[in-house]
């Protein structure tokens, strides 16, 4: 069996959007459990739309996302003579022909589909006729001649084998007017001479494969491998809109999801192997296969995604974490300010609290806003919860905790967590109700890690100047 090649070939007239970055994982994992190549082409034909922010932002999410390409990039529009080559050598061959058919034939043509309720088709009038009967001058686009009769099969490693009439397949255009090559004939040309032998996308591409396959066989290539995967959609069944999450993989690093965790929900969007929810990046190359990948569209879960970053927040090494963290704070929400503050007292407070803030964290954007406490200023802001829990008594309860942790001569979460609860036992109170108000004054909320870690990470000084703030 020969190598096997897969290819992504993204338009960069936008962000790489989650639809993308799936296509982009199934190609990486096929060709990585297969022991191939994927190449990654960039289709930039359409030069309008076409943007070097748009081929950065592509470039940088599968970075990002942990899917790296063999070779070199391919810019698809610098080999537009090789496209055009093709298309005159089907010329030659007589299997693509000149159409002087004007804006207002094919008008034309289409309003009479129209009224006879029918898809709009090329009709064919040149195909047969002689050149020289156009106008001298006359603009002219190359179309293929496409078999007429019969029909085009295509075994799909998805969809089955799904077949076309060919009498509903036209003589589509290969070289524009103005000589350029069309996106039909661009890809199929690349993919040849990229060696591709296994092409994986999206389902809407499913009519372009008979059409791309006329192509191939007029110039005798071997027409490549094709699986169509079926889109995603949003969670009422709708195609997935910006309101579902088909935003760019850039925003889902900005709301704080972690690499591994987003490629584990991906794979598991549209392909499943039984009930097993997590997959190790080795897990998943070697489980990854075409047979099992479904028909009908995903639906994209917000929820799901996020208990699935949780997890991954919680299994993480708390080293690997704190650098996924400390790597990812320029863009999240609030990041850039702790990234300021982070000297080396502040990175290492940060580092031992990890462990208590991964424990409630679904989000690297929740852990920063668990983290929060570390980095105010005193005296701290206090939340509406924490405001409630530090009335006049608890307050009082405060002021006589203040000189007990003061009088420790050893600072651990350990020791303090003794103060305070032979205090509560003392004071003939719950020790909720002398902790959870120690908690307020420590973090200006009523949620945090463990309050004695919170202690112990502050340290004598700051605790202590927090907590006698409150009676101050």
């Amino acid at each position: 069996m020969s190598e096997v090649v897969t290819r992504f070939a993204p338009s960069p007239t936008g962000f790489l959007h989650i639809g993308g970055a799936r296509t982009a994982l199934f190609n990486w994992l096929y060709a990585r459990r297969h022991g191939g190549r994927m190449l990654l082409r960039i289709e930039d034909t359409d030069r309008e739309r076409s943007t070097e922010a748009a081929i950065e932002a592509i470039l940088d999410g599968m970075k990002w996302l942990g899917l790296d390409w063999d070779g070199d990039a391919i810019y698809q529009f610098s080999r537009a003579p090789r496209h055009a080559e093709v298309a005159h050598e089907l010329l030659a061959k007589g299997l693509a022909y000149r159409c002087y058919a004007t804006p207002q034939e094919l008008e034309e043509m289409r309003e009479k589909a129209r009224a006879e309720k029918r898809p709009p088709r090329y009709d064919g009038r040149w195909r047969d006729r002689d050149p020289a009967e156009a106008p001298a001058g006359a603009p002219f686009v190359l179309r293929i001649k496409a078999p007429e009769a019969g029909e085009t099969v295509i075994e799909d490693a998805v969809q089955g084998r799904v077949v076309f009439p060919n009498k509903d397949l036209d003589d589509f255009i290969l070289l524009r007017s103005d000589g350029t090559p069309t996106y039909m004939l661009a890809v199929v040309v690349d993919d040849h001479d990229m060696g591709v032998t296994q092409i994986i996308r999206g389902d809407d591409h499913l009519t372009n494969a008979a059409r791309q396959k006329h192509i191939y066989e007029a110039m005798g290539w071997e027409t490549p491998a094709f699986a169509h995967i079926p889109l995603i959609h949003g969670p009422d069944g709708a195609k997935l809109s910006k309101r579902h999450g088909a935003l760019g993989v850039d925003a889902y690093r900005a709301m704080g999801y972690v690499p591994a965790a987003l490629r584990n929900y991906l794979v598991r969007l549209g392909w499943s192997q039984g009930d097993k929810e997590f997959f190790t990046q080795e897990e998943m190359i070697e489980a990854f296969d075409l047979s099992q990948v479904h028909r009908s569209p995903a639906r994209f879960d917000f929820v799901k995604l996020e208990n699935m970053n949780g997890h991954y927040l919680r299994d993480t090494p708390d080293d690997e974490l704190f650098q996924i963290l400390v790597d990812t704070l320029p863009y999240l929400q609030g990041g850039e300010a702790v990234l300021a503050a982070l000297d080396d007292h502040k990175r290492a407070q940060l580092r031992a609290a990890l462990p208590g803030l991964k424990a409630r964290a679904k989000t690297l954007n929740e852990l920063v806003d668990g983290a929060g406490f570390l980095f105010v200023q005193r005296p701290l802001p206090m939340d509406e919860k924490a405001q409630k829990l530090l009335s006049p008594e608890a307050k009082a309860r405060l002021a006589a905790l203040g000189p007990k942790l003061a009088a420790l001569t050893e600072w651990s979460a350990a020791a303090t967590e003794g103060v305070v609860r032979d205090l509560s036992v003392e004071l003939g109170v719950k020790l909720g109700d002398l902790a959870q108000p120690l908690r307020a004054a420590l973090t200006g909320r009523a949620t945090s890690p463990g309050i004695f870690d919170v202690l112990e990470i502050l340290g004598r000084d700051e605790s202590l100047a927090r907590i006698a703030d409150q009676n101050a």
